[in-house]
This record gives structure tokens, C-alpha cells and sequence, in this order.
């Protein structure tokens, strides 16, 4: 008997709107998935042939890059992060919108000028795409990594500027923070492992065409707040197809 696919899908807010899309292309969840009593990572569909595992963003990507998950539901800013030669990239699902910036306290921020820049120290959890946005601009990065808790970092002394995901700004504002800089806009991609493409073909390919039908009223992401995406800034995205004989 073949053994269902594996759904990465991420924990937090994407995973919110990432679940009236499942429902689109008829993946729901067994009720266990929305009990929050529950401590269980994998769930069970309505179809067999799919089985889905809840983990953190960040780890959606390695559970598919690795094998352990066929297909996965990420952001791209975690795939550029990690860039993994494993992963195929071929819908943008449309939810997620966010973007990555660049921040500093509010006073910094009315006697700077980002152009005048040749060194700056950054507290953030994506040090691959800040070192490969300044290098492109000729300045050297220092980068602080930091899972969480960003906004404390110029606060506490540790470096004057952040980079990290913005949505609204709220919390940005809430600890003195501006935004400076917008590096690029974010939106979560249907991700799918390279190799399970080539040999499990015939389950992938229909699946992924449902994700195609059920996002493809919705605008493409990229041009939102007025930033590039991740491709558009020399950062590799993998959204070059599998060569294998067909396409998708």
C-alpha cells in the first residue's frame, strides 16, 4: 500500500490562512488539528492519501528539503534563508504577505541615511539575506542571530538595527522602532521536494495543479509596499522545475 503524502504545513498566523486554501483543494483536517488541547504533530485528512504534520516555518522547508515531508505550504523568506537545492517552489499561494526591512530606533532613524552606509551591525534571524542585500549594495553586514524577540536588540545595546518580517508595523512602533529599508516582499509558496516529484509523479503533479486552480483568481505577490521580491534582489528562489519529462 503507498504510503500517503506528507503536508508540511507552518504553525502561527500563515497556517490561519493557509487552512480555507487547504479546504479549496478539499484537504480538511481531522478535528483533532484544530483542538488546541491537543499535542499531536501529525493528522490524518478527509482523503488517505494525504496526511499533514504542523511544525514551525523555519522547519517546514527541512522537513521537505530532506524527504520527510513530499510537499510543504512556507514563506519565501525561509526559502531564500536557507536556499536549498532540494526544494521546487511552483505556486505562490497568495497568503502571507508580509515583507522583509530594515529598522532602527525613530531617533536614529531622523539623522540617518541608509546611502551613506559602509558597516552596519544587525540583530536578526535571516543573517543569508541581509549579508547578500548589503554585500550587493558594498556594505559589509555584521549579523547578530537572533530567533526572536528582535525589537529588543537596539533597546538593550546589542545592535542598532534589525532586519525581520513586517506586517502592519504595530510592533515596530510599540518599541520605538522604524522601518528604513524594505528588502523584499514575502508571500508563502507551495514548496515540493525534488525528488519526490520524479517518484511519486503521478500523486505530486495532480496535487500541485489543485493548489495552481485554487489560488489562481488571486493576484501574484510582489507588488505590495512597494519592495522587490526575494528573486528581484539577487537572493535564489527555487522555482526552477525538476527535470522530469513533465511539467507542472
Amino acid at each position: 500500500m503507498t504510503e500517503p503524502l506528507i503536508l508540511a504545513v507552518p504553525k502561527g498566523r500563515i497556517l490561519d490562512e493557509a487552512l480555507p486554501l487547504l479546504a479549496r483543494v478539499g484537504i480538511i483536517p481531522e478535528p483533532d488539528f484544530s483542538d488546541e488541547r491537543s499535542r499531536a504533530l501529525r493528522f490524518k485528512t478527509n482523503t488517505p492519501a494525504i496526511d499533514l504534520i504542523r511544525v514551525r516555518a523555519f522547519d517546514v522547508a527541512t522537513f521537505v528539503a530532506h524527504g520527510a515531508a513530499q510537499l510543504g505550504i512556507v514563506g519565501s523568506d525561509v526559502l531564500a534563508e536557507f536556499d536549498y537545492s532540494e526544494l521546487y517552489a511552483p505556486v505562490d499561494l497568495g497568503i502571507g504577505h508580509c515583507r522583509i526591512s530594515v529598522a532602527e530606533p525613530a531617533d536614529l532613524a531622523e539623522k540617518d541615511d541608509p546611502r551613506g552606509w559602509s558597516h552596519v551591525r544587525v540583530a536578526t534571524k535571516y543573517p543569508h539575506i541581509t549579508r547578500a542585500h548589503f554585500e550587493a549594495r558594498g556594505v559589509q553586514a555584521e549579523c547578530i542571530k537572533l530567533n526572536g524577540a528582535m525589537e529588543l536588540a537596539p533597546v538593550l545595546g546589542l545592535a542598532p538595527r534589525i532586519v525581520d518580517l513586517v506586517s502592519s508595523g504595530r510592533t515596530l512602533k510599540e518599541n520605538g522602532l522604524v522601518e528604513v529599508e524594505v528588502i523584499a516582499e514575502v508571500s508563502s509558496r507551495l514548496v515540493v521536494n525534488r525528488a519526490a516529484f520524479k517518484t511519486r509523479a503521478t500523486d505530486v503533479v495532480p496535487l500541485v495543479d489543485k493548489f495552481r486552480k485554487a489560488v489562481s483568481p488571486l493576484p501574484l505577490a510582489g507588488g505590495v509596499g512597494g519592495g522587490p521580491d526575494l528573486g528581484e534582489v539577487g537572493i535564489a528562489s527555487p522555482l526552477t522545475p525538476p527535470a522530469s519529462g513533465r511539467g507542472i
